[in-house]
């Protein structure tokens, strides 16, 4: 199954990219608090919003109000846990299992970590590949080591200014994906070098 390149990602748009910073930031944000946070206009703030929703990475609930007045919409980050859990977001982990458990029966040879890693970081590190494939990388897995190389970056280019927020963001979705998918394994960090289009993820065993 093929997966969307970074033009068609979620977050290929820094837009995108800011509204989820800021909801990782501190969640139930309004539109027009995002709105005056981004500087665009609040249709725009709701249509990116919509993508992030689709795409698993925000989740919308409604406001409980004690006096009169239509109740707002609020805007969190989906981190994975509790009722911060997106149903888009468990049916990919999900999949992503299912696809890697049928494709370590038909080519045996690749599960040849499963033995040391555990089912259970087997089947995040499916969440987390497919999840980075569909955000327009094409990482490379090192199971002993527990990196994700994701040399080149294909956002650096054209986004290069915003490096830190674009990092923190990232790993901020990477995490939510692998609790998501429940397990061992935590995002430890992103490890860049001078170089704006080298990234390695290191990963760490709770």
């Amino acid at each position: 199954m093929s997966m969307p390149r970074a033009g068609y990602s979620a977050i290929s748009s820094y837009s995108r990219v800011e509204i989820l910073a800021l909801v990782q930031a501190r969640p139930e944000r309004t539109i027009a608090e995002l709105a005056e946070l981004t500087r665009l206009h609040p249709n725009t703030v709701r249509e990116h919003l919509q993508r992030l929703i689709e795409a698993g990475h925000v989740l919308p609930s409604i406001e409980h109000r004690t006096r009169r007045g239509r109740p707002r919409t609020l805007y969190s980050a989906a981190t994975g846990t509790g009722r911060a859990s997106s149903p888009i977001a468990r049916r990919k982990v999900k999949e992503a299992a299912d696809r890697g458990d049928v494709m370590r029966r038909v080519m045996p040879w690749t599960g040849r970590g499963v033995a040391r890693l555990g089912e259970a970081a087997t089947h995040q590190l499916d969440a987390i590949v497919e999840h980075l494939a569909e955000s327009g990388f094409d990482p490379a897995v090192d199971e002993e080591r527990l990196t994700i190389e994701l040399s080149p970056c294909p956002h650096a280019a054209s986004q290069a200014d915003h490096r830190e927020t674009l990092c923190a963001v990232h790993l901020g979705l990477m995490q939510a994906v692998l609790t998501e998918a429940g397990g061992p394994l935590q995002a430890g960090c992103i490890r860049t070098s001078v170089r704006p289009t080298d990234c390695t993820v290191e990963l760490v065993r709770s």
